[in-house]
């Protein structure tokens, strides 16, 4: 089996490049519903984040308090605070989760995050692909999807490195600056290009 990750830039195509590849058979994790999902199930995980930003962090019913804690991360500049806490516990999930979808016989198991490439390439992985795409393709598709204003999405891409920079770490870049279909295209010939 073979463990790819998919990064790059909000809007810049990574989700419909991973769901391409489920309907060609691979296993995907997404990173971000992953820690969502890790947030309010481990133990371990609940209680180091109410350690460090309080028991305001979760609401009565022990669900996540996400304005409250994004308030705390983004405008107190505890961001990699929060990270410290969530990533490694991400990270051991997935391993884990690509371990169990080797033993069930996938060809390709996928870690799409938006963060994969920021400390260097990561020594589990077989392959690394990059998706890139001009800022305006990416905020038009965003303020489209989410309902944002384009504001709001020029605020969050600002916010985001630069993943042109990340392209000497990457196997494989896809540029997504046509049409969907183009996109659907070229994941297809990526995902035969990788397994």
């Amino acid at each position: 089996m073979v463990r790819v990750g998919v990064t790059g830039g909000i809007g810049s195509g990574k989700t419909t490049v991973c769901r391409v590849w489920q309907e060609l058979g691979a296993f995907v994790i997404y990173a971000d519903d992953l820690a969502k999902k890790i947030m309010v199930e481990d133990v371990e995980v609940i209680k180091a984040i109410k350690g460090a930003f309080g028991d305001a962090a979760y609401n009565d019913d022990g669900t996540l308090n996400r304005p409250w804690l994004a308030k705390q991360a983004f405008t107190n500049n505890r961001v990699s605070e929060l990270n410290a806490i969530v990533h490694p516990a991400v990270y051991r999930e997935s391993d884990r989760l690509m371990r169990e979808a080797e033993q069930q016989g996938y060809p390709m198991a996928v870690r799409e995050a938006a963060i994969l490439l920021q400390h260097g390439r990561p020594s589990d992985l077989d392959k690394v692909v990059l998706l890139l795409a001009d800022q305006t393709s990416r905020v038009d598709r965003v303020t489209k999807r989410d309902g944002s204003s384009q504001d709001q999405v020029y605020n969050r891409v600002a916010a985001q490195p630069n993943y042109e920079d990340y392209a000497p770490l990457a196997d494989l870049v896809i540029r997504n600056d046509g049409s969907l279909s183009d996109l659907i295209e070229n994941a297809e010939h990526a995902y035969w290009q990788l397994v």
